[in-house]
Formats: C-alpha cells, sequence, structure tokens
C-alpha cells in the first residue's frame, strides 16, 4: 500500500509542478535601454548583453515600427526621423519596381547565418525593405558590414551592441519589431507646450532637480561600467517614466494632460504588438529592448492588459 501511495503522491507532485510550469511559462523581460551612448562609457551594454544571453529568449522584440502598422507609418513617413521618411521612400519605391520573391525569401531565412552567401543577404536587405520591416532590415545591413560575430568594436547604441549580437547568438534569423507611433506627433506637440507652460509655472525647474539627482546617482555607477544596469534600477526607470509622461508637472495644464495620455497610448500601443505575437506563438521566454522611458509604462499596461503574461524588468 505505501508503494502505491508514494507513487501517487509523485504523480501529483509531478502533474501539479508541470501545469504550474504550463501557467507560468510566458514571461516578458523588459530591458531599458539608453538608446546611444556617450564615448565614455561605450562599453556599458557588455553587462546587459551578458545578461541577455544567460536569459536564452526565444523571441527578441525591438522599439522599430511594425511593418504593416499603417497608422505609425503615415506619421514616421513625414515625422521626426529622417532615416524612417528616407527608408519609407524606398519602401514606397520597392513595392512599385520590386519582383518580391516569397519562396525564395523563406528559403534563405530557413538558412544559418553560416550557410547565407553575400549575395544571399544583399537578397534580405532588399526583401526587407520591400516588406517595409524595417528592424530586419538594419539587422542584415549590419551583418552585411560586420559579419556574423558582429561589430569587434562598440557602436554605442543598443541594436549594434545588444539586439543584433543577442539575435546572432541565439541564431534568430528575424528580430521583432514592436513599436506605435501613431500619436506620436501629438505627443510631442504636447511636449512643446507642456515645456512652454513649466517655463513659467515653474514645473521645469522641478523636472531639472529630478534629471539632476538623477544624473548624480549615476556618475558612480558610469565609472564602475555599470551605467545600463543603473539605468534599469526601479528608482532611473521611475525618474525617466516621470519625465515623459509630465506625471512631475504640479500644474496639470491641457498639455501636460494631453502628453501623459498620449505616452500612456504608445506604452499599450507597443504593449498591444508584443503581446498579440507571443500570445500568437506561444513563445516562453520573450526580450523586449526599448527606451528606457518606457519601461515602467509597458510593465503597468501589461500588468492591467494582460495579467496572464509574467513580466520581469532586468533588476528585479
Amino acid at each position: 500500500m505505501k508503494p502505491l501511495i508514494s507513487f501517487l503522491a509523485v504523480l501529483f507532485l509531478s502533474i501539479s509542478y508541470s501545469f504550474s510550469q504550463e501557467k507560468q511559462e510566458q514571461e516578458i523581460l523588459i530591458i531599458g535601454t539608453s538608446h546611444t551612448v556617450p564615448k565614455i562609457i561605450k562599453h556599458s551594454y557588455k553587462k546587459i548583453l551578458r545578461r541577455a544571453k544567460k536569459y536564452n529568449p526565444d523571441k527578441i522584440f525591438v522599439e522599430n515600427p511594425v511593418a504593416d502598422d499603417e497608422e505609425s507609418w503615415n506619421y514616421l513617413k513625414d515625422g521626426w526621423s529622417k532615416g524612417y521618411q528616407q527608408f519609407y521612400k524606398l519602401s514606397d519605391s520597392l513595392k512599385k519596381s520590386y519582383d518580391f520573391n516569397e519562396v525564395q525569401h523563406d528559403l534563405l531565412l530557413n538558412k544559418t547565418f553560416e550557410e547565407l552567401t553575400k549575395s544571399e543577404i544583399e537578397t534580405l536587405i532588399i526583401d526587407f525593405a520591400y516588406l517595409r520591416d524595417n528592424a530586419n532590415n538594419d539587422f542584415y545591413e549590419y551583418i552585411l558590414k560586420h559579419g556574423i560575430k558582429g561589430a569587434k568594436k562598440p557602436t554605442r547604441h543598443e541594436d549594434g551592441d545588444v539586439t543584433y549580437k543577442l539575435a546572432l547568438h541565439q541564431g534568430h534569423r528575424k528580430i521583432i519589431a514592436m513599436d506605435y507611433q501613431a500619436m506620436n506627433g501629438e505627443y510631442h506637440k504636447a511636449w512643446s507646450q507642456c515645456e512652454k507652460d513649466g517655463s513659467t509655472n515653474g514645473d521645469n525647474t522641478i523636472n531639472r532637480e529630478l534629471y539632476k539627482k538623477d544624473y548624480n546617482r549615476a556618475i558612480v555607477p558610469a565609472i564602475l561600467g555599470r551605467a545600463q544596469l543603473y539605468t534599469n534600477s526601479r528608482a532611473s526607470l521611475n525618474r525617466l517614466h516621470s519625465g515623459s509622461s509630465f506625471m512631475y508637472v504640479k500644474n496639470k495644464t491641457k498639455a501636460c494632460t494631453d502628453g501623459t495620455k498620449y505616452w500612456r497610448l504608445r506604452n499599450e500601443g507597443m504593449v498591444h504588438n508584443i503581446a498579440k505575437d507571443v500570445l500568437n506563438s506561444g513563445s516562453k521566454k520573450n526580450i523586449v529592448l526599448v527606451g528606457a522611458s518606457h519601461v515602467i509604462g509597458m510593465e503597468k499596461a501589461f500588468k492591467e492588459l494582460y495579467p496572464n503574461l509574467k513580466v520581469r524588468l532586468l533588476r528585479d
């Protein structure tokens, strides 16, 4: 009788553990970045890359516009970024003239990085431009320039120093764009007016003091090569969120309130894009590389809109 009881107990624990693991499978790790870092801390992404490799993600999400997000591209084609403007013109031109071969494209993506020839990488670059996939167009241009081992010297940017090296290490043929910029034009207008309002009501002084405090706290970590790790501390992430979402203001003018709304909607848009892909694909471990000022807002949106997805931050 005892062996039977022991067997049933082990079986129950095994089933319970499996069920628990299944419930906890889909996870999002959000890593905040400073985009381009100064030369003096050009090696600061090394520790981020090391931790990202250790996490061993199934998918890598990046802050680039989604190829078929017409709302965002409608803004970006004439928006703040000259790079996105040029890419849209190139993509628009290719859609009228390029003979895209989907079968060939898929065959190339099934090859390992080691198997791809230079001409095949060049084909993929054009393919991704045609598909308006800015993230992977940039990724394969990086491979063409630096090879499958990546850049030898720091590029000082999250993509060259973390994203692409991580994708090459993991053998991921594609990275996943997740940005949402449909309302970014309205956000920048609100930001500009909120700053004007703050120049007379004292709110800009509050923001400068918060920035100065965070800057001073970052000096020692920067000296120790831990600048990006400090950026991902709760204290720094909250300060960055407060600045970009205008939560620091004491005078809730219409422009500042609008800015808060548009910032929330952008973060929610990115979260929707990530969650849609993760839930559809069933991917278990997912890394999101995004500007650090978005992290707190995205964490909040995930918890409110997709409570079944486990969300982690780098320093948790």
